[in-house]
């Protein structure tokens, strides 16, 4: 669980995902268009590491890679931790 609070602790990795939750099977080179700040290796930098915090699973498409987001390591994350302190507040 340590991995996805690290890849989530980044901006630009949380932008990343917002961008494929809008709209998921996007390539690197859109996913840079997308977020005009981040350059094509950028992107793939911050998706190798949220792949690796199981945030993000790769597809191939022909000769594309297709990047979907993955919410069940923060479903595991809210279900372990923030569930617990919403529900004592109450």
């Amino acid at each position: 669980m340590e991995i996805v609070f690290r890849a989530l602790a980044d901006l630009n990795r949380r932008k990343l995902l917002d961008e494929l939750h809008l709209r998921d099977g996007q390539t690197v080179g859109e996913l840079a268009a997308a977020l005009s700040n981040m350059t094509r290796f950028g992107a793939m930098k911050h998706l190798r590491i949220l792949e690796s915090a199981g945030l993000v699973v790769t597809r191939r498409d022909g000769r594309r890679k297709r990047h979907f987001f993955n919410p069940m390591p923060i479903q595991r994350i809210h279900e372990r931790w923030i569930s617990k302190f919403t529900q004592s507040a109450k």
